[in-house]
């Protein structure tokens, strides 16, 4: 079976995190999987991006230290690793995923944050 690494906790790092969540297509990515169940597959995600640029998004993301992904037969699933982000940095996530949900809200129906 296939591993992917991952940062530990001590090696995540806040400018990582930022400049990863400051993409807004790595920010929806983050997004479902905080309004979702764990470990949804790379499928799960209608993103406006080709499927080469999505795993780009998802390797940033993982590199990171923001999601975990594991295989499961052929697919790959992504959990948040929301427990050891707010360990790190607590109540970051949740505030950087507010402000894009109150930012979208503002604009109105429709509007496009991209």
């Amino acid at each position: 079976m296939r591993i992917l690494d991952h940062p530990n906790l001590d090696e995540i790092k806040l400018d990582t995190v930022l400049a990863a969540l400051a993409d807004p297509i790595r920010l929806r990515i983050v997004s479902q999987l905080a309004d979702g169940h764990d470990d949804q597959a790379c499928i799960a995600f209608e993103l406006p991006v080709s499927k080469s640029t999505s795993t780009h998004h998802f390797r940033v993301l993982r590199e990171a230290g923001i999601i975990e992904q594991h295989y499961q037969g052929t697919s790959i699933l992504n959990t948040l690793r929301i427990g050891d982000l707010n360990r790190r940095f607590p109540g970051l996530v949740g505030a950087v995923i507010a402000a894009q949900g109150s930012e979208s809200s503002s604009l109105g129906p429709g509007a496009v944050t991209e």
